[in-house]
């Protein structure tokens, strides 16, 4: 059984996962509407990846035997500059989540509850490789800077992302 803190605790990540969908499908439509469609389709599929981790969290709860607890999603904001402005917030923001990891990890370590700490390493060893990609879209975005045919560039290379549900094949 989940201790209560935990749940808690997991339960105000699955809303931050959930925001943070919220965030990137609004930086999506920024960009689309600039004309950007792959730098929306990047931030689409980023935005879905944010829904998986948050159903995944929902999930270990339930698993666990403990009972969600919901909040309000706040809005996100619906403008956000310019493209290296765009990818310099998703940093910021990774960040943020990374330190918000780093915390349900270091509280299931002093809970002793291992299986919970099991859990939410996959998400430590995730926000590695999230702040790298975000690190190196700030600085193809500086590279770039307001050059059309380099940003056309990077428009088009970011439109081949896809979709891939991390946790596909697995029961929770």
């Amino acid at each position: 059984m989940i201790k209560e803190s935990l749940v808690k605790t997991l339960s105000d990540q699955v809303n931050a996962e959930y925001y943070s969908a919220y965030l990137y499908l609004a930086m999506s439509a920024h960009a689309d509407r600039a004309g950007f469609k792959g730098i929306a389709n990047w931030l689409f599929v980023q935005a879905r990846e944010e829904m998986a981790h948050g159903t995944h969290m929902y999930q270990h709860i339930l698993e666990r035997g403990g009972t969600p607890v919901f909040a309000d999603i706040k809005v996100p904001p619906a403008s956000f500059g310019n493209i290296k402005e765009v990818f310099e917030k998703v940093l910021s923001h990774e960040r943020m989540v990374t330190e918000r990891i780093h915390k349900i990890a270091t509280l299931a370590q002093q809970e002793q509850d291992h299986a919970t700490y099991a859990f939410i390493t996959w998400y430590v060893n995730e926000q590695v490789e999230e702040e790298v990609a975000a690190e190196e879209l700030v600085a193809k975005a500086s590279l770039v800077a307001d050059n059309p045919g380099l940003l056309y560039n990077l428009d088009t290379a970011l439109a081949a992302r896809t979709f891939i549900d991390p946790f596909a094949g697995n029961a929770g």
